[in-house]
């Protein structure tokens, strides 16, 4: 990846990549950042950590004036986008093969996605899917679908309301004896029925990557491929637990005192416990190079201008000149957020 290209050219060269047919993704893969020093694994674990935050939280490029998200709605019941274009231009193919290909290497995967939408990938009938109302992430949909839910009369609005969303899905308009069959028919393809072309992209997308033989064999597979987002969450205690703190076993050669070493280590401990979830899985990625927790992080107070990390070392390197933490806890900050653009780019 040239870094001194635009976000949207990194994507088109991203996505021209996933693009190509024939490629044997199982292969070891080497990463190179144009226009930055770093080598080694901790690249590789930035593109991975790029690719995967592009498909969860959208792409720069303005595919569509539906927007750039492949995967829409709330966090555990996301489903793939409706979206026509991204849809006939093999864009969820693209997302299998991106998937599949961070798994092989242990990297990020894609959290979040509706049960229901995981069933049908693997296989299951869509008849016996479980479907939430929070699955449908058009919430205007979802808002008239669900005042078919109940027992309440409906005024002759909200009768309006749903007859045209039902007469425009080709199902009938409402009446007091179909009431909960048409709840049950306009949630099913809300959430099922206009996205069961991007599942099956998806699913080839998968086995491109030759990981779905795996995947049918293991089951308990799948929460690891696909986890919870509400199981992945980044807290304070499990990073602490992982750091080998800095010591002085010989302070005669050491470079910066005992004192500077304790001071900043301080710092950020105080940093880290007191950051959002999100904070800390954008400093893990800055740390190792993608949000992926490694048996442990270290820690190095050294003489330098800006907090910087060696990824492929699982090592933060602090400053020892920082005696304020307001001006520390700026600086990491800073230093976070450069994630997305490459290593000790500031």
């Amino acid at each position: 990846m040239d870094l001194g290209n635009s976000a949207e050219d990194r994507e088109r060269a991203i996505l021209s990549f996933y693009k190509m047919a024939h490629v044997n993704w199982t292969s070891p893969l080497t990463c190179t950042l144009k226009g930055d020093p770093a080598i080694g694994d901790g690249v590789t674990r930035h593109f991975f950590s790029t690719i995967m935050s592009k498909l969860q939280y959208g792409f720069d490029i303005q595919f569509a004036p539906g927007g750039t998200l492949l995967f829409e709605g709330e966090k555990d019941h996301l489903i793939p986008s409706t979206s026509h274009f991204l849809l006939e231009s093999d864009f969820f193919l693209v997302a299998g093969r991106m998937i599949g290909h961070s798994f092989l290497h242990g990297g990020p995967c894609l959290g979040g996605l509706s049960p229901a939408i995981l069933h049908v990938l693997f296989g299951g009938s869509p008849e016996e899917a479980i479907i939430d109302l929070k699955d449908c992430a058009d919430l205007e949909i979802r808002e008239t679908i669900k005042l078919l839910d109940g027992e309440a009369e409906l005024s002759s609005e909200e009768k309006d309301t749903i007859n045209a969303l039902a007469m425009s899905w080709d199902f009938p308009r409402v009446t007091s004896e179909n009431r909960r069959w048409l709840f049950d028919k306009l949630l099913f393809h809300a959430v099922l029925g206009r996205t069961c072309r991007q599942v099956h992209q998806l699913r080839r997308g998968l086995k491109d990557t030759q990981i779905w033989p795996f995947l049918k064999e293991r089951t308990d597979t799948v929460p690891l491929l696909f986890p919870r987002i509400s199981d992945i969450q980044f807290t304070a205690q499990i990073i602490l637990d992982k750091i080998n703190w800095p010591t002085h076993d010989d302070e005669e050669d050491m470079e910066v005192s005992l004192e500077d070493t304790c001071r900043v280590s301080g710092f950020l401990r105080t940093f880290i416990e007191n950051a959002s979830s999100k904070l800390l899985e954008k400093l893990v990625q800055f740390w190792v190079g993608w949000n992926v927790l490694p048996r442990y992080f270290d820690v190095e107070v050294i003489e330098s201008s800006y907090p910087k990390s060696s990824t492929c070392f699982h090592t933060l390197k602090l400053p020892r000149h920082y005696t304020e933490y307001s001006i520390f806890k700026t600086d990491i900050t800073a230093a976070i957020s450069t994630v997305d653009t490459g290593f000790g780019m500031i």
